[in-house]
């Protein structure tokens, strides 16, 4: 098995790419070990890795977040970890029912804005979502309100340097572009 790795902007996550599937549908983001244990056996086999902080399943990557140690003495331990769970057949998730990740769970937005909602959703599935993929993270619609769009930034974006001028510069940008009633976007947790 050979598995693929690529920086991220966010330089204390990087992406790992297995060649093949990790999650058949959705996300999931694991910010600690005790909630990935239960849920996943990979992203529990992850956080037994000293210094892991984040992992984060999409179609076919896997993004892992660190804290201390340098990518040169982690990247062995995570690639082995990775490698030993495919190997082994175990599944990704605990469960075989839908992730958990709830991307639909409070959202927030008032019912006469619900056409303007969808759109902005598609924007965001369309031409945001698989860009930020393709950086080893997620971005979810959380709210409209009062022109303002909340989102929640998953994986490789979450804590990233350059986040907020990616939510300011681009995604601010492209939704002001398709719908004039969006003033500004705002990150939420």
């Amino acid at each position: 098995m050979f598995i693929q790795t690529e920086s991220t902007p966010n330089p204390a996550t990087l992406k790992f790419l297995p060649g093949k599937e990790v999650l058949r549908e959705g996300t999931a983001d694991f910010r600690d070990a005790s909630t990935a244990a239960e849920a996943s056996p990979l992203a529990g086999r992850l956080f037994d890795i000293p210094g892991v902080t984040g992992v984060f399943f999409g179609y076919d990557f896997i993004t892992v977040t660190k804290d201390g140690p340098d990518w040169q003495h982690l990247k062995p331990a995570i690639l082995g970890a990775i490698m030993e769970h495919f190997m082994s057949g175990a599944p990704v998730m605990a469960s075989t029912g839908p992730v958990a990740d709830a991307d639909h769970a409070g959202e927030f937005y008032d019912k006469a804005d619900e056409e303007l909602v969808l759109t902005i959703k598609e924007l965001l599935d369309t031409r945001v979502r698989p860009a930020v993929a393709q950086d080893g993270g997620d971005i979810t619609f959380r709210g409209f309100e009062n022109g303002t769009v909340f989102l929640h930034m998953k994986g490789a974006c979450a804590g990233c340097p350059s986040s907020t001028a990616t939510l300011k510069h681009g995604i601010q940008n492209l939704l002001r572009h398709f719908v004039p009633e969006v003033q500004q976007v705002e990150q939420v947790a």
